[in-house]
């Protein structure tokens, strides 16, 4: 009878689900609930990054016929790229621009984080607003003001023949790589103040105050300490600027005229009017490798000039 007792109440305990294995395993592996925290990031970055890039890297390779695609697999698009000075020649413009449009932006909002980290002690925040509130309009509608800046009745040219500088209206301003590369420094400015304050704000005021009490002046505390340890901003600025205006296909087709068009125009009308898909995604790949590897050299040399100056 006890026999039949004991293996009637083993019967009556239930398996683990397969929620209450799941529930153990989070429970004991640290791992796995790392995991699982990012699981719906890793999911939307997979359907939304990884897939359609991969499906980018597998177009390039095929070729366009009439309103449908080749997909035996082939090269010819790379060696079109090669074959024709004028994608390099583009893609070196692109660069170059976006380059010069990234060193603007830090350079001139550097000054304007440094005053606020440091001369402003308080309400920050509302510093921080008023210097971006300008951003929260319309990426278009800043661009559209920059033309009416730059045009050829607009503010400045209007300005120089009121004060008697010039006779005739200025045409070099608009339609050209600088009216392109001012209208990203601008229009991309807020992404470079956030950043370089924040590294500013980190820094430890008593390191400089100890610099001071060491004799040290403040372009030597300035070039010693402050810059140094704010350096991971700059990076971070630089990055956040050069990535996506290389790409930028908006602002040249409306400032920039022939001479400031870019690569990313090139890819917009691979994919639009020349409805060459699988070139279009070639030209993309390149330029992604191309800034990829300007960025891994720009962070391994910031690296080591922040190493040789701390």
């Amino acid at each position: 009878m006890s026999g039949e007792r004991v293996t009637s109440a083993n019967s009556g305990l239930s398996k683990p689900s397969g929620t209450g294995r799941l529930s153990g395993l989070l429970q004991r592996s640290e791992a796995a609930r790392g995991i699982s925290l990012l699981s719906p990031t890793l999911l939307i970055m997979i359907i939304g990054v990884a897939i359609p890039f991969g499906i980018l890297v597998v177009m390039s390779f095929w070729t366009q016929v009439g309103f449908g695609f080749d997909t035996s697999l082939t090269l010819a698009n790379y060696q079109n790229f090669g074959e024709r000075p004028i994608y390099g020649a583009l893609l070196t413009r692109s660069l170059w621009m976006s380059g010069a449009a990234t060193v603007a932006t830090v350079l001139l909002c550097y000054p304007m984080a440094y005053f606020v980290a440091f001369h402003i002690h308080r309400n920050k925040m509302i510093w921080i607003v008023l210097i971006t509130l300008p951003f929260w309009t319309s990426y278009l509608l800043r661009v559209f003001a920059w033309k009416v800046v730059l045009g050829y009745e607009g503010v400045i040219n209007s300005a120089l023949m009121t004060l008697g500088l010039i006779k005739t209206p200025l045409e070099f301003l608009l339609y050209s790589q600088s009216a392109v590369v001012i209208t990203l420094a601008h229009a991309w400015a807020a992404f470079a103040i956030l950043p370089m304050y924040v590294s500013l704000e980190k820094i430890d005021k008593s390191l400089l105050e100890a610099a001071t009490d060491l004799g040290d002046g403040p372009v030597w505390r300035f070039f010693r300490i402050t810059l140094p340890l704010s350096l991971p901003g700059v990076i971070s600025a630089s990055l956040l600027i050069f990535i996506p205006t290389t790409g930028d296909y908006i602002t040249p087709a409306l400032l920039g005229g022939p001479d400031g068009a870019m690569i990313g125009n090139l890819i917009q009308k691979q994919f639009g009017a020349i409805n060459n898909w699988p070139m279009g995604a070639t030209l993309s790949i390149i330029l992604m490798l191309s800034i990829a590897t300007i960025a891994l050299v720009f962070m391994f040399v910031t690296n080591f000039v922040r190493k040789r100056i701390s």
